[in-house]
């Protein structure tokens, strides 16, 4: 008798741990770290690093340790990079400041890369419906260094989305993060410049480290109209699936006519 009142308590604690670790649950989960996340940026307002600097217990090596790993968590959180990277810059001088801030640049993204992965991959992997979203999905996948090098080389794609995004596709830990690392120190090392030698604005280093960020944001913003102005023509696939992609599903809807009926074969290939 014991045993069989025993029975419905064990089944309802199997169901309840199912529906908290499933992939709604799970990425509701999700959900609610990164609002929290938000909230306590909010409050404790980073950009206080650029006025005040951290404090006074922490000097050299150790500060800059400590400030790459809150240089992680505040990206994992969403805030802008290069209001971090100027601070470092600040901070620390160019030397310092870049290894700092490429530091956390990676072990920021570690993180989005790994909490997207685990709450969220399993929830948002069937919603990925759509030619572009297979496509850009498909990109990822299957080009994984070289796709994840081109979004951190180029500025303006926001950082933490860019994250989250890979988590949910089928990338790989390495090619993710040692692309992380390349791909974004030429836009860091700017902007890291940039506030080592914001003190005297009429420097040649500053002036030509402000001139490489617009030169980079003027390029970036001429390359997006131009792809938004090719993804208007008739027949082209918006600039997010290659011309190797769309040959790829070419040839895949010709074997599959193939495959379904011969004769039409015959006609589209010609006499």
């Amino acid at each position: 008798m014991p045993e069989t009142a025993e029975a419905p308590v064990v089944g309802r604690a199997v169901r309840c741990g199912r529906a908290l670790l499933s992939p709604r649950s799970r990425l509701a989960l999700l959900l609610a770290l990164l609002a929290g996340a938000a909230v306590a940026v909010i409050v404790w307002r980073p950009h206080r690093l650029l006025t005040d600097g951290l404090p006074p217990q922490f000097t050299g090596l150790s500060a800059v340790l400590v400030f790459a790993i809150a240089y992680g968590l505040c990206t994992a959180a969403l805030v802008p990079r290069p209001l971090l990277n100027l601070a470092s810059g600040t901070l620390f001088g160019a030397q310092a400041g870049l290894a700092g801030s490429v530091s956390g640049t990676v072990l920021g993204a570690g993180v989005a890369f790994g909490i997207g992965r685990l709450l969220g991959q399993d929830a948002l992997r069937p919603l990925l419906r759509g030619r572009l979203l297979t496509a850009a999905d498909r990109q990822l996948s299957r080009h994984s260094f070289r796709s994840m090098l081109v979004l951190r080389t180029f500025p303006g794609v926001p950082f933490a989305g860019v994250n989250y995004a890979a988590a949910v596709s089928r990338m790989n830990w390495t090619p993710f993060l040692v692309a992380t690392a390349v791909g974004c120190v030429p836009n860091t090392a700017a902007y890291v410049i940039a506030g080592s030698r914001a003190s005297d604005p009429l420097s040649p280093v500053f002036l030509a480290a402000l001139g490489f960020i617009v030169a980079s944001m003027a390029g970036g913003a001429a390359v997006a109209v131009r792809r938004r102005r090719r993804s208007g023509r008739p027949g082209t696939p918006g600039g997010v699936i290659s011309s190797a992609g769309a040959s790829e599903e070419s040839a895949a809807g010709r074997a599959g006519v193939s495959a379904a009926d011969p004769g039409a074969t015959r006609l589209m290939s010609g006499p």
